[in-house]
């Protein structure tokens, strides 16, 4: 299989790094629909929803004042990652290459833990496209369409695709009798135009716009500083009062331009991109009634923009040297205005704490990277981008509208991020590599400080670096091939979350870390109708320094990173169209921080049963499909503090049906 992980066509097998590459025939198999759904398919990665999508992979995860991931999606050359834009559409999908470890090299800041590149289907001088309708449970819909044609052959192409989902939800808000208290609804749309100005020069220039309302939580909070982490239990959320109605809407607008030129021994690429996200919620406080917190709320009313532009030049060769290098520029801007929480105690009115905030965050950076062959069966990767860093914040807090404390500040960080690799095929089937690269993701300012003055020192926190070692190997034997990996990441500087006792929350540095597992996924076809594949991770982490003066966690796991995860896929296909298959996950046991008790409580590990029974004729596909079939409970977050600590959960069972048409 040809892929571009390296920015550059190569064949998977040459590529020393572990990849998990999901093509589109399984992408509509396996009911993926949702960046969710991919995390789901990676060994030692997974997912949880707190206002966006919440990342973790092998001990890293997503940073509270920066919102963004350790893993960052490409689609199409355009970088997502903010934890609340991963609203994605995977129509018009022709594949995606999940990269684990550290990208840093290519991918720049934030790729601390890996890559999830999606790549859009090629255009061609041919009609194609479908349309497809679902409907399950809790009055679930999703309506979707895909189209691909030229508007002059050979030259101009266009892609129009769009879905729209919507969701009542499983959960009745018990204070006014709403059965729809978590609904949902998403509209995602994109266009992109393919013009071949020349046999040599190309243009995309890709639209989309991607909205989202979500009302509700999926869980609910208790208002007790005896509250217990097993106290917690979906049936009690299945029905629960809220007296203030919660809900986040997302609004993405995103541009990108791609320009590329080849000529018979260089590929020049330039990619443009701009993207604003604007976040509107309001939240019941404690996620409960009844308390001495009833008609509290916090609100976020929050614009992210970001202009991106890189250049990048690659060569041409296939049996020598090959290197490509290039320039990265970006430029962020994110507010907060109003930010903050409207607090009630025992009926009494304490007013509104506003914090607002601008910030601004420059990048610059250069990067390179080359494939040199040592002799016939070994290659050297070399990697390196230096990058520059700067960020500035304008803080100031209200109380009731007056401001009462604030803080100016702005910091620069430089940093060296350098790969070296090696790749031994050792056969026309069989290859190994070992590998050494290291992570970054940027430091920032704490934009939740209150008191009547303001540490700026302890308001900032520092860059986090990890350095990754690994060793695997790749194979392919007849109808069987696989990915085999031993890794260990030792981690510094990891942003932690951390309450102060007046309820003031911000990130810290934990000193040290490190984990360290086994990962191997592999496809395997006994026969022309039957497919079988899975994943298996299996991690080891551990705060090796981490004391906070009155705490000392050293030693203790890192949360919400599951001891293992593991999957396996049974596809079973019929010559006269009939197909069924079943998904099974099993995600081990976490730990979750306990703030409130400054302690860590663990969720026990869980399985997932999906199931989907289909049959095709002709153009068309009909299907049916259950998800979670054993209706397992699980919590998937968990928050304390001295005033309230809640919880939410993973969705119960499921059944819907779809049917598509393929043209």
């Amino acid at each position: 299989m040809v892929i571009t992980a390296n920015k550059i066509e190569e064949k998977l097998q040459d590529i020393p790094q572990s990849i998990t590459v999901i093509d589109a025939q399984e992408i509509e198999e396996k009911e993926i629909k949702t960046v969710s759904d991919i995390i789901k398919q990676i060994p030692n990665m997974s997912a949880t929803p707190d206002r966006g999508i919440k990342v973790k992979f092998r001990g890293l995860n997503a940073s509270l004042f920066t919102e963004n991931n350790p893993v960052v999606i490409y689609v199409d050359g355009i970088p997502v990652s903010s934890k609340r834009s991963y609203i994605i559409s995977l129509e018009n999908i022709e594949r995606v290459e999940v990269l684990r470890g550290p990208q840093g090299t290519l991918y720049g800041k934030d790729a601390i833990g890996g890559v999830i590149n999606i790549v859009t289907k090629e255009p061609s001088n041919e009609t194609s496209g479908s349309i497809g309708f679902e409907y399950g449970s809790n009055n679930y819909m999703r309506g979707t369409f895909n189209l691909n044609t030229p508007l002059i052959e050979d030259k101009l192409f266009i892609n129009l695709n769009g879905e729209l989902t919507s969701d009542d939800g499983w959960v009745t808000n018990t204070y006014n009798n709403d059965d729809k208290a978590s609904k949902e609804n998403n509209k995602n749309f994109a266009t992109s135009l393919f013009y071949k100005l020349t046999d040599n020069l190309s243009t995309r220039l890709s639209l989309k716009k991607e909205r989202s309302k979500n009302y509700g939580f999926k869980g609910y909070g208790i208002a007790s500083p005896s509250a217990q982490f097993s106290d917690f239990k979906r049936d009690d959320a299945e029905n629960h009062g809220f007296e203030n109605t919660s809900f986040e809407k997302y609004t993405i607008n995103s541009q990108g331009l791609n320009i590329k030129y080849d000529t018979d021994n260089y590929t020049f690429d330039s990619i443009t991109v701009h993207r604003k996200t604007s976040v509107n919620g309001k939240y019941d406080l404690d996620y409960t009634n009844g308390t001495y917190l009833d008609n509290s709320s916090m609100f976020n009313d929050e614009t992210l923009e970001n202009y991106s532009q890189e250049f990048r030049i690659s060569n041409k060769e296939n049996n020598g040297i090959r290197w490509l290098g290039g320039i990265y520029l970006d430029k962020t801007e994110q507010k907060h205005d109003p930010y903050g929480t409207h607090t009630l105690m025992y009926g009494i009115d304490y007013g509104t704490a506003n914090m607002k905030s601008d910030m601004d965050n420059d990048t610059q950076a250069i990067f390179g990277q080359t494939m040199i062959p040592l002799y016939k069966q070994l290659e050297l990767t070399l990697g390196a981008r230096y990058q520059r860093i700067k960020k500035k914040i304008d803080y100031d807090y209200y109380t009731n509208a007056i401001r009462t404390t604030g803080y100016n500040t702005q910091k620069t960080w430089n940093t060296f991020i350098p790969k070296i690799a090696l790749n031994y095929k050792i056969n026309d089937n069989f290859s190994s590599f070992i590998s050494v690269s290291k992570g970054y993701m940027p430091g920032g300012f704490n934009s939740a400080a209150s008191g009547s003055s303001i540490n700026i020192t302890e308001s900032t926190f520092e860059p986090q670096q990890s350095t990754n070692y690994e060793i695997g190997i790749k194979g392919i034997y007849e109808k069987f091939d696989f990915t085999a990996s031993v890794f260990r990441m030792n981690i510094e500087d990891v942003h932690v979350y951390r309450r102060l006792a007046g309820g003031s929350v911000f990130t810290d540095n934990a000193d040290k870390a490190h984990s360290q597992g086994i990962e191997f996924d592999f496809h395997y076809f006994p026969t022309d109708n039957l497919e079988i594949s899975g994943a298996l991770g299996f991690i080891k982490t551990e705060y090796d320094s981490y004391n906070v003066g009155d705490f000392n966690f050293s030693g203790e796991k890192i949360e919400t990173t599951p001891s293992h995860t593991a999957n396996l896929s049974i596809g079973y296909y019929h010559p006269n169209g009939f197909y069924a298959r079943t998904d099974i996950k099993n995600q081990g046991s976490m730990n979750f921080y306990d703030d409130l008790n400054k302690d860590f409580v663990k969720e026990g590990s869980y399985t997932l049963v999906d199931a989907k029974l289909g049959y095709k004729y002709s153009d068309w596909d009909f299907y049916v499909y259950g998800k979670n079939l054993t209706d397992e409970e699980y919590v998937n977050m968990y928050e304390s503090n001295n005033f309230f600590s809640y919880a939410s959960f993973g969705d119960p069972r499921f059944f819907g049906v779809g049917v598509k048409y393929t043209f």
